[in-house]
């Protein structure tokens, strides 16, 4: 898709920007939510970290297709949502983003629980950049030359972490392209947030249960043997996963690429702070160098994205 005027460099839905400014708050409002939400997801993770992180993925599965099919059903909505499995598009689209969605989940939760959030925060840093890159690879987007050297301050970052670690920074690499992909391919989609969640978290539905099961047999299950309060925890993975996942997708829905990448930086400068802050994982000197030319490269992009903003306005 064309590029719009000298504004945000990753507009990527049909429709450039929301016309109603209502649309617009509520977008915001959405958006914010869910980076607010998952900023602060750590602190949840790490009281369940007993549970092994496919166990973990399995519940959050399997509790958010419970709480999403009653919310539906308070909405009546439960029929026009499951109709949508006869359009081979939409089955077609929501099997990509259910494959990318737990691709993001475990990979998050393993993080967490081997105390390696430092750098899944580093992924969500990247991630706005990784945006700026699809649109100029996939959508022939062209970028201004502020936004082609913050890509490349924020490549040299992640070369100057490989180099440092002997290897690249794969978490950070993973979760910044599946989420990338993710909310492209949602922003696409014809499915609300709602909606769109439950068909994703019903593909994946029988693999949770039957994993669950599999593990019961071999005396292995978390669930309902490591005390009630895990249990308890474990249960309400199913709101906390699908709130912000639901605000995420609608706020995706009503807004530019671009502003979602501002609103993102929430969500990873949270986590940053609570895994040096109250988690004590070590930032060494190396990451200070690499995750600096990343800040710096974030910055330069939400300047020109700024200023391009202010001169459409004008």
């Amino acid at each position: 898709m064309p590029e719009a005027s000298n504004t945000a460099p990753v507009a990527m839905a049909p429709v450039a920007a929301p016309v109603d400014p209502r649309e617009g708050r509520r977008g915001a409002a959405f958006g914010a939510s869910a980076f607010l939400w998952w900023g602060f997801a750590p602190l949840y993770f790490k009281a369940i970290g007993v549970v092994t992180p496919l166990e973990v993925l399995a519940h959050r599965i399997t509790w958010s297709l419970v709480f999403l099919l009653v919310l539906l059903g308070l909405r009546g909505r439960l029929r026009t949502t499951f109709a949508m499995f006869r359009d081979r598009r939409t089955v077609l689209t929501m099997a990509l983003t259910t494959c990318l969605i737990a691709v993001n989940w475990l990979v998050f939760i393993w993080s967490i629980a081997n105390d390696h959030l430092v750098e899944a925060s580093l992924g969500y840093f990247i991630n706005p950049l990784v945006n700026v890159a699809f649109g100029a690879i996939f959508l022939r987007e062209r970028l201004r030359r502020p936004q082609m050297v913050a890509v490349g301050l924020a490549a040299c970052g992640v070369a100057w972490l490989t180099i440092q670690q002997g290897h690249a920074p794969w978490i950070a690499l993973v979760l910044a392209i599946s989420f990338a992909i993710y909310g492209l391919l949602r922003k696409l989609a014809k499915p609300s947030g709602l909606e769109g969640l439950t068909l994703e978290t019903t593909l994946l539905f029988p693999l949770a249960v039957g994993w669950m099961l599999w593990r019961r047999s071999q005396g292995e299950l978390a669930f309902g043997a490591s005390g009630w309060h895990i249990s308890l925890l474990l249960c309400a993975a199913g709101p906390i996963t699908a709130l912000p996942l639901i605000w995420y997708a609608e706020g995706v829905r009503r807004l530019r690429f671009s502003t979602i990448g501002f609103l993102q930086y929430l969500s990873p400068t949270f986590q940053f702070l609570l895994a040096v802050v109250a988690f004590g994982e070590p930032f060494t000197r190396s990451h200070a160098v690499g995750f600096g030319a990343i800040w710096a490269a974030l910055g330069l992009y939400t300047w020109d994205t700024a200023r391009g903003m202010r001169s459409a306005r004008r």
